[in-house]
């Protein structure tokens, strides 16, 4: 059932604004191709879509350990290099880019220089098992996900939230089978968390003492991965990336299905969503072929 008036949802043909061009790719094998493409040369896999204040869209490239600035269909510039394998990407109020990076942890890039430095490595000597998107609150706070290579046979993903003004780390979940997008609503009093391997999104409020409660599945998607990517618009929809269907599903605050954001390219791959400063145009990465997908959101 997409949604309570047992209608189709509206669909929306998403369009290529840009692709990484021959000379940032790079066709070689990766430690991280290895475990999570099946050894395949990947040449880029692109994730963590965000904008800077001015409107400036970044991503990451996961296999090789870049992140990137897109000033247009065929202006790509490396930003910097983490040594590692970034995934998601959150801008800070003073301008830098955070950024969970599954080698490496939570890092913080100043996108002037280059400079990356590390924000949390582990939590007490002990180290995540491999962080994957992040999300900062109106106070500055973190939240981010400890996806590793969890799953159904291993439900033990986390959720954490750090708090850099006092240095508080609390682990706010650690029963997930792959947790991977995570959002607020626009109140912060509700958290969303796309968790793979369940291919559901999970639901939960945010109590006055910072914890979780409740949390139950919002919306259950079927495929061969699941949902990946999330953002919340500002009339309160949520934007769900699904890995394997080619799509953004489009929810509204009841759950609803209604409207699916496609894209235009066959096999599609869409594991992240953005929305640029106008919170109209939808920004997609489709990892599989290196492209950037939009739409305008009706």
């Amino acid at each position: 059932m997409w949604n309570l008036s047992f209608t189709p949802p509206t669909v929306i043909q998403a369009r290529v604004f840009a692709t990484v061009p021959p000379g940032l790719r790079r066709p070689r094998r990766s430690a991280w191709a290895d475990a999570n493409k099946a050894g395949q040369p990947v040449d880029c896999f692109l994730e963590g879509p965000v904008f800077d204040a001015s409107g400036t869209l970044y991503v990451t490239d996961i296999p090789h350990g870049r992140i990137l600035r897109v000033d247009g269909p065929d202006s790509w510039h490396t930003v910097a290099q983490t040594d590692g394998w970034p995934n998601g990407l959150a801008l800070h109020a003073d301008g830098s880019l955070w950024v969970a990076d599954y080698r490496h942890g939570i890092l913080r890039c100043e996108v002037g220089s280059g400079r990356v430095e590390t924000v949390l490595g582990h939590r007490n000597s002990e180290s995540f098992k491999g962080v994957n998107d992040l999300v900062f609150d109106r106070a500055g706070r973190l939240y981010f996900t400890d996806q590793g290579q969890t799953g159904l046979h291993d439900p033990h993903g986390r959720v954490y939230r750090y708090d850099p003004d006092g240095g508080r780390l609390d682990l706010l979940l650690a029963n997930a089978p792959s947790p991977n997008g995570i959002a607020l609503d626009g109140h912060e009093k509700v958290l969303f968390l796309a968790v793979t391997r369940a291919n559901q999104v999970w639901r939960a409020p945010l109590l006055p003492d910072g914890s979780l409660s409740k949390m139950g599945a919002f919306q259950a998607f079927f495929g061969t991965s699941g949902p990946d990517g999330l953002a919340t618009t500002a009339d309160g929809r949520l934007l769900v990336a699904h890995a394997s269907l080619g799509a953004v599903f489009v929810l509204s605050p009841l759950g609803e299905v209604t409207h699916l954001i496609k894209s235009p390219i066959e096999g599609s791959t869409v594991t992240n969503v953005a929305l640029r400063p106008d919170g109209r145009s939808v920004v997609m990465t489709e990892s599989g072929s290196g492209a950037i997908l939009e739409a305008v959101l009706e």
